[in-house]
């Protein structure tokens, strides 16, 4: 992430989360974590840093340190988490990131992707205690589907509903359950590739709605190697959720990294990656700490750690564009359960509108027509809570969010609240009477805690390899590499780390005490 400092312009919530969040640790839950240092203005050496505590880095630090060598993940936030983290406001914790893990799978689907990464990080699968959804569906006007962790329940509706399509569906499904995870090539178009074949826009719509949402950077549109990945993880694998969201996650994580011998840094960001004749040096900090290591891996994205790179990064950052895709979400707490209230679906991808729309929102800083719905107590096994959940996301675009006056960027978070709320009561109970609390996330949000440039939660639209930067030892892990969702960054950070550890060698005195 492009971790400069910058003058702080938030809302008053803002004031509120960090105060809130204060207290909290001093006087509630906290998870058993790598020692959190006081840095001091003096060179340091590792043999390897990592930029950025989300669930990508928190895997690469763990390989890393697996492997022997010196790791410290540098965090400028007060927690870890990134895109994917929890706080506490107004007495009530909030998570923000996660509404499902993708790729639900069983202990004994050994291959597939989350079993795989808990068994690299030596994190065992049953930790997690992951509970699977209830059943989610996509809502457009006209026609509804209905899918859940067995890809029948989707196919059945395929073929009912639209049965003249049933065949070529079936075809398509055979040869996706048959494909490996990670497709290279395939049409530039997944929408034209999908009408080719099915010879229906509703139909490819509705299929098409869910996996936008949950990780295309491109408005309306993916790359097929990125529809295969998503298509696996959603409607093949599924959705899961561990007990008690995602603190319990991240607490594992957190937990492996120190048992590994790694060391997590909090309050501690990146201002620059030093480099000369091609080859990475290391790192400076926000307090001009100077941290020497010959491994530099930064889930910050491509263009935020192009920037990091001085003059001549900086000017090959701006040749290149973040990805326009951008939310707002909130979060809300209601008087009662909200199954109790009637909400049966564990995630609801709506689109009140003919044909599916998902683009920024130009020029309005959000557009409610279409949405997701998650309700967190949807998933089986999940402990009771006193208040029911409601977690919102609406599109929206970066750039009608910045330079608001603060009446006014509170005006329209309202505004974006209000919508949210009436487009859910279009194919839902109406929440409103029940809302006890909320709060609510811009792009501006999303740039200020995690770096992200633009909010671009789903980071550049053309994806790259983990070696982008062209300079030897820095490596781009996350989103930029096309792996998305928590599941995704765990595999992409764990499996970067990997190649990144086999050629190095152990020469850093470790982190300071």
């Amino acid at each position: 992430m492009c971790r400069r400092k910058t003058t702080r312009l938030w809302p008053v919530w803002t004031v509120a989360w960090i105060t809130s969040h204060r207290t909290w640790r001093a006087k509630s839950w906290s998870p058993a974590r790598p020692q959190v240092l006081t840095v001091k203005p003096t060179d340091e050496r590792a043999d390897a840093v990592v930029i950025g505590a989300g669930p990508a880095g928190l895997a690469a630090g763990i390989r890393l340190a697996q492997a022997g060598l010196s790791t410290v993940v540098q965090e400028r936030h007060w927690l870890w988490g990134g895109l994917n983290s929890f706080y506490k406001l107004g007495g009530r914790t909030y998570d923000v990131g996660l509404h499902a893990l993708t790729n639900a799978a069983p202990k004994s689907a050994r291959k597939l992707p989350l079993p795989r990464v808990m068994r690299q990080l030596r994190i065992p699968l049953e930790a997690l205690e992951l509970g699977d959804q209830l059943g989610s569906c996509t809502v457009f006007p006209e026609v509804s589907l209905d899918f859940s962790n067995d890809f029948e329940q989707l196919a059945n509706e395929v073929r009912v509903k639209f049965p003249t399509s049933s065949e070529a569906f079936d075809e398509l499904a055979r040869e996706l359950a048959a494909s490996p995870h990670d497709v290279r090539g395939g049409p530039v178009s997944t929408r034209q590739e999908l009408l080719r074949r099915l010879r229906d826009e509703l139909l490819v719509d509705l299929l098409l709605h869910p996996l936008l949402w949950y990780g295309s950077p491109t408005p309306n549109d993916m790359a097929w190697s990125l529809f295969v990945v998503l298509w696996k993880s959603i409607y093949e694998e599924g959705f899961a959720r561990p007990r008690g969201g995602v603190r319990p996650l991240l607490k594992l994580l957190t937990r492996r990294l120190k048992a590994a011998g790694g060391t997590l840094r909090l309050r501690s960001g990146v201002q620059e990656v030093l480099h000369g004749n091609g080859q990475t040096e290391g790192v400076v900090l926000d307090d001009g700490t100077v941290v020497r290591a010959p491994l530099v891996l930064s889930s910050a994205g491509l263009v935020e750690t192009l920037g990091m790179l001085g003059d001549d990064g900086q000017q090959h950052a701006r040749k290149k564009s973040v990805g326009p895709m951008t939310f707002v979400e909130s979060c809300t707490h209601l008087k009662q359960s909200a199954p109790s209230l009637g909400f049966n679906k564990t995630i609801t991808f709506w689109n009140n509108s003919p044909r599916g729309i998902y683009a920024p929102s130009t020029p309005e800083p959000f557009d409610a027509r279409s949405g997701v719905l998650c309700i967190p107590e949807n998933y089986a096994g999940q402990d009771s809570e006193p208040e029911g959940i409601l977690r919102m996301t609406v599109l929206s675009q970066a750039a009608a969010w910045e330079g608001l006056e603060e009446s006014h960027y509170a005006m329209q978070k309202e505004a974006a609240y209000q919508a949210s709320l009436a487009a859910v009561a279009q194919f839902a109970p109406d929440p409103s009477p029940h809302v006890v609390a909320r709060d609510v996330f811009t792009p501006r949000t999303i740039t200020h805690f995690t770096s992200k440039l633009g909010g671009a939660v789903y980071g550049v639209s053309a994806k790259v390899p983990h070696d982008a930067a062209k300079i030897a030892g820095l490596h781009i892990i996350g989103t930029d590499n096309g792996f998305l969702g928590i599941v995704g960054a765990l595999v992409g950070g764990a499996g970067v780390a990997a190649l990144a550890a086999a050629g190095a060698q152990p020469q850093g005195q470790g982190a300071a005490p």
